[in-house]
This record gives structure tokens, C-alpha cells and sequence, in this order.
């Protein structure tokens, strides 16, 4: 079964998804981490940061440290999500994927306003174990070309190339994606770090809620805010509300893994996150934390 057949039409219902979740038992879901970065690190000129990066992090956290932490807390697969920092350079982010020898996939990173640059994606998608194109509105100047035919296309070489649609962005600009949503009906949408529910005027983030009623949106829930944040005596709330929305078919996990982590922390924060989806059974828990994802993504034991 190809890539295509996990994000395609065969999934694009709640019906279909909750049929494959159905079927899994939950005590042999795998545990999978739909989110981690990779960085090789200042340090190595092999893969220098590109000169419009966000941010460029001082340290590795190499995919070898990341199959180490894996192995010590129990995560069976992981994605790999091209961070900013090397923009549309995919070069380490393919180091990363050769190193994971089937453990990894990833997601890649373009942008409709650089010439060239996502006509990069299909070629990308049909070489490399990748899942999804990541697309941002986090940054005022950064915005994606709202309305416009640029964005259009990005969407469609995605979904021509079987890959899912991430979406990192604030609130607010939920309201410039739905149009897209609602036309690439085929085309999979996930949801990164719970739609940053703590960003933005009040109600604004009840409109990706609302996303529920869309079958082919998936929420991710990571990037929690730390346990001593003022944020985190809300997330019970905004945890429980998503749940309920999307239902526990339409989650999936990603969370714990950087620089500083553990064996220890890593496996802490997603018994963090269980223990917040402690209203949920046992069996729905194991499809958050990995079933739903193995399926969607095509993670296989060898």
C-alpha cells in the first residue's frame, strides 16, 4: 500500500478513519511521534542554516540522538519536521530519513513566493520517505499568499503527490486556509500543536475547532505549554474541547523530543499528554498515540 492510498480518498471520511482505527489492537499500537526536529547543528558546515531562517540552533540533535531517545522511551516511529531553520534545503532533513532506515519519515518545506521552490515538492515527495508539506502563518511578514493562486498551486502539488497539508499557524489567519479545506476534499489537514489555541483574541480558535466538521483535518496534539506556564491550567479544557470535536480517531501525538531530553523526559511528556486524555479509554488512547498516526502514514514494523 502506497503513501497515496494512506492520505487519499480511502481515508477522507470520519466513517473510514474510525473503521481503521476500529481494527487495531490497542496492545500492540505502535507509539509513534508525529513531531520532532532535527538539526545538525551550527558546527557542521555540511549543512549550513539557510541566511532566511527564523532561527538557527546553536546545538545538533541529530537523528542518531533521536533514535536513542526512541529506543529509551518507547517511541516506535517519528516524523521529521523540516524546521525552518534550512527553509527549502532539504539536504539534512534526507541525511536525517537515510539515517532512520525506515523509522523516519518526514515533511517538507516550500514556499509559493520563492521562484523555484515548490517545484521542488514533487520530485522531493517521489524520492524521499516524506508525509506532508508544511506550510506557516506565524510570522506577520512570512504569511503565505492568502487568496491567492500561489497557494492554490502549493496545495495541489501536495496533494498531486500524495502528501497531507500541515498547517502551523495563528488563530487568525484560519479563515485564509479554509477555502483550500474545503476545495482539496482528498487531500489530508493536520493541525500542528492543538492550532495554538493560547494565541490570538478570544473565540478565534474556535473556528479551528469547528474544523472538526471538515472528515479530512486531523488535529496534532503537541507543542503543550510547560506545566509551570499560566496557559497550562487551561489545557484540561482546550484538550477535552478538541476531543470531543474531532474525536479520538482524528488525533495524533507529537512532543518531548529536544536538546536537552531524556530517555526519562521524552517519555514524561507524553505520559503528560496521557494523563490529560485520561477521559478517554484505553484503546482510544493507544490510536492517539500511535495507531492513527501508523496508519495515516504508512509506519510498518519491519
Amino acid at each position: 500500500m502506497n503513501r497515496r492510498t494512506f492520505l487519499g480518498s480511502a481515508v477522507t471520511s470520519v466513517g473510514a478513519l474510525a473503521s481503521l482505527a476500529a481494527d487495531s489492537n490497542p496492545r500492540r499500537a505502535p507509539v509513534v511521534d508525529t513531531h520532532t526536529h532535527c538539526f545538525a547543528g551550527k558546527a557542521d558546515a555540511r549543512f549550513p542554516y539557510h541566511p532566511r531562517g527564523t532561527y538557527q540552533p546553536d546545538q545538533p540533535t541529530s537523528p542518531e540522538f533521536l533514535l536513542r531517545l526512541m529506543d529509551g522511551a518507547g517511541v516506535d516511529f517519528a516524523v521529521v519536521v523540516h524546521p525552518e531553520p534550512y527553509q527549502d534545503d532539504h539536504r539534512y532533513l534526507e541525511h536525517c530519513l537515510a539515517v532512520g532506515k525506515g523509522r523516519l519519515k518526514g515533511t517538507l518545506l516550500v514556499f509559493c513566493d520563492r521562484p523555484g521552490s515548490m517545484e521542488k515538492l514533487p520530485a522531493l515527495a517521489k524520492r524521499l520517505p516524506v508525509v506532508a508539506a508544511r506550510i506557516h502563518a506565524f510570522q506577520a511578514d512570512r504569511l503565505p499568499p492568502f487568496g491567492k493562486p500561489e497557494l492554490r498551486q502549493l496545495w495541489k502539488l501536495a496533494s498531486d503527490s500524495g502528501l497531507a497539508v500541515q498547517l502551523h499557524f495563528e488563530p487568525r489567519h484560519a479563515a485564509g486556509f479554509e477555502p483550500l479545506i474545503r476545495e482539496f476534499k482528498q487531500t489530508r489537514v493536520i493541525v500542528d500543536h492543538l492550532g495554538r489555541p493560547f494565541q490570538g483574541a478570544p473565540g478565534e480558535h474556535d473556528r479551528v475547532v469547528r474544523w472538526a466538521d471538515f472528515p479530512n483535518v486531523v488535529m496534532k496534539l503537541s507543542s503543550l505549554p510547560p506545566v509551570d506556564a499560566k496557559e497550562a491550567a487551561e489545557l484540561p479544557a482546550v484538550i477535552r474541547k478538541l476531543a470531543d470535536a474531532y474525536g479520538a480517531e482524528r488525533l495524533i501525538y507529537g512532543g518531548g523530543f529536544e536538546e536537552k531530553a531524556t530517555a526519562e523526559s521524552y517519555r514524561r511528556e507524553r505520559e503528560r499528554t496521557a494523563a490529560l486524555l485520561g477521559f478517554l479509554p484505553p484503546e482510544a488512547r493507544a490510536r492517539v498515540f500511535g495507531g492513527n498516526a501508523a496508519k495515516l502514514f504508512g509506519f510498518t514494523a519491519a
